[in-house]
């Protein structure tokens, strides 16, 4: 301790431990469809850039998913899926402790009915099959706050 420090080297050691931020685990997206090809290739994408991702291949599975692993910051859904839609999950996810979730819906064969649905139900974006993956990778970023 100089002359000059009004502060111990004990008091010092606690305040830069109290000041410390815990390493937060990354943010990850969770990719959900039940077209394995179609999952597999999302997730590859978003990892190019940067991205981690999780996937799951039901809405079930997702839901576990999002209960067990708090690094989950985005989700990103087909609306097509069985037994459970994207729009079950949606709902599903928004009655959960994760209500606050950003999620992206997608769909190849979605009509108005649908899109003023997910909207009802807050989600980010409906992004129209094929996807522009340039526009999901944007959105994924702004999303987990990576930008």
């Amino acid at each position: 301790m100089s002359d000059h420090d009004i502060l111990s080297d004990a008091e010092r050691e606690a305040l830069s431990a109290v000041m410390q931020v815990p390493d937060l685990p990354p943010q990850q997206a969770l990719i959900v469809d039940d077209d394995q090809v179609s999952r597999e290739l999302l997730a590859e994408i978003l990892g190019l850039q940067g991205i981690p991702c999780l996937t799951a291949a039901s809405a079930t599975e997702a839901l576990n998913m999002l209960a067990s692993n708090k690094s989950i910051g985005l989700l990103v859904t087909d609306l097509r899926m069985a037994p459970h839609t994207g729009l079950d999950l949606i709902r599903d996810v928004r009655k959960s402790d994760r209500a606050a979730m950003p999620i992206i819906i997608m769909s190849g064969d979605a009509g108005v009915k649908d899109a003023i649905a997910a909207m009802h139900l807050s989600v980010v974006d409906f992004l129209l099959k094929p996807i522009d993956t340039q526009h999901l990778v944007q959105l994924a970023r702004k999303e987990l706050g990576l930008e």
